[in-house]
């Protein structure tokens, strides 16, 4: 089997793939070194005074990943409008001997 994998396609990869890390691995270990909350809901006490709140903003991570997303949905949509290389497409039948 050949590659056949463009500059495109491994851009387009590489890309998401560093804007899924960053958004789910880098942020979330720092979150994690922030301390609390772990969650991204802000930390209240019972008179309801906020006492401590995430490092980074809820929507900035979601839409590191959404960005990701995005990318892979754009990759995926010029995969299925350009043609297929012609060594790809020839392919020769053998029989099991």
């Amino acid at each position: 089997m050949t590659d056949t994998t463009t500059i495109v396609d491994r851009i387009a990869l590489g890309l998401s793939g560093a804007l899924f890390v960053l958004g789910i691995v880098v942020m979330g270990v720092l979150e994690l070194l922030a301390g609390k909350p772990y969650s991204p809901a802000p930390l209240t006490n019972d008179a309801g005074d906020v006492i401590a709140t995430p490092l980074l903003d809820p929507t900035l991570r979601t839409g590191i990943v959404i960005a990701a997303l995005l990318v892979l949905a754009v990759w995926g949509a010029y995969k299925l409008v350009t043609p297929m290389a012609t060594d790809a497409a020839d392919r020769a039948e053998m029989t099991a001997d």
